[in-house]
């Protein structure tokens, strides 16, 4: 009697549940024999653009994976400490093993406050995980309205958190280091400016914080300026894994990879999102791209089991969102390159459009999971001229 041939299913471990990392476990689903595993170190999404608001107290920021997730997929809540490449395992914080045939390296980016400035990682607040923002939301709530608080950074995170605090009446300085809103356009920069200013925040640009204290920043003249809290906002890291596990990262610590988000070290450990450095050469850090990128890291492994050549990213820009408060923002508009066009669309129109935004972030996601392959992304943006 014959009998049937059967084949072990394929084991992919995903590192990171946010935008890419969730939405690529979804992707996976389009073939019915892999093994998915999510591994993250909280048991519930985090919208990170939404962190401002849950600092703020106006929104919340979580979302329950079991509406995420597509059937099948396993959670593992933990932390991910070292890829063993030679062995095809994931070694977890819990001291747990996970064998894998793939990886997909979604681990996102994290808050930055760098050594260079002291006092800055002792007595500033970033605003890029979860964890910091609770702690820094409890902080703000022991705050009297009028205390002083300075947010650290003139780009999109630094406004919408300082733009959610003058709203409610607090006294907000934005230092900008340099320019306010970089990647805005000048009529878009103007309209950031100018709503900041009616809201009674104050907008320090060419000027830069030398040094955190615990009820001050000094900045680089010298000058001493009271500030109850400080929130730092200006860049972002991304954590140290890939690194730890031997892979080559460009200097920030993201994963190298080739075009295809295969790490230039090893075609079994696939990147996406915040932590891949395709061609030494990333992509802008950002929710827009994220997804793209992890149903481009899915796709990536999909392809190797099938045995076919993987795709190149292709992925436009069209613009970005800043919101101002609960009924303003700004959507930016840009070319496929990412750099803007003196074209922005404002006041609640903008408001309405980020809202959608932002919404999509986590839609999508959704309907990965119901419908395997969906996602469909603005394609055509070309990458930069490779060495």
């Amino acid at each position: 009697m014959p009998t049937s041939e059967h084949h072990a299913p394929h084991k992919v471990v995903v590192i990171g549940g946010g935008y890419a990392g969730t939405l690529a476990a979804n992707h996976l689903r389009m073939r019915a024999d892999i093994d998915i595993t999510l591994v993250n170190p909280r048991p519930e999404f985090v919208e990170r653009v939404r962190l401002h608001q849950f600092v703020a107290g106006t929104g919340e920021a979580t979302v329950d994976y079991g509406t995420l997730l597509g059937e099948g997929i396993g959670l593992v809540v933990d932390s991910a400490t070292r890829i063993d490449t030679a062995v095809r395992t994931v070694q977890l914080a819990s001291g747990r093993v996970l064998n894998y045939d793939y990886v997909i390296y979604a681990v996102g980016s994290t808050g930055a406050t760098p050594s260079s400035v002291p006092g800055a990682a002792a007595f500033a607040f970033d605003i890029a995980e979860f964890e910091t923002a609770q702690r820094l939301r409890a902080r703000l709530e022991e705050l009297p309205l009028d205390a002083p608080v300075t947010v650290v950074g003139g780009g999109l995170t630094g406004i919408e958190t300082a733009a959610e605090l003058a709203e409610q009446g607090r006294t907000v300085t934005l230092v900008c280091g340099r320019t306010l809103a970089p990647s805005f356009s000048a009529p878009g920069r103007r309209a950031v400016a100018k709503w900041l200013s009616r809201h009674g925040a104050a907008v320090l640009e060419d000027v830069a914080v030398t040094e955190v204290r615990p009820a001050a920043v000094v900045f680089a003249d010298g000058a001493v300026r009271a500030s109850a809290l400080t929130i730092w906002a200006a860049g972002f890291g991304v954590p140290q894994l890939a690194a730890t596990s031997g892979l080559q990262t460009d200097e920030l610590g993201r994963l190298l990879t080739d075009e295809t988000l295969t790490s230039v070290d090893d075609d079994r450990v696939v990147a996406a999102g915040d932590s891949a450095a395709p061609s030494g050469q990333p992509l802008r850090m950002s929710c827009y791209a994220a997804g793209p990128l992890g149903a481009q890291a899915a796709n990536t492994v999909l392809s190797r089991i099938a045995g076919t050549e993987p795709a190149t990213i292709r992925l436009a820009f069209s613009g970005a969102c800043a919101s101002l408060g609960r009924r303003v923002a700004i959507r930016q508009l840009a070319g496929k390159d990412d750099t803007a066009v003196n074209v922005y669309v404002g006041g609640r129109m903008g408001a309405a459009i980020k809202e959608v935004t932002t919404n999509f972030a986590v839609s999508r996601i959704r309907r990965e999971a119901r419908k395997p392959g969906s996602l469909v992304w603005l394609k055509g943006g070309p990458r930069p001229t490779l060495p």
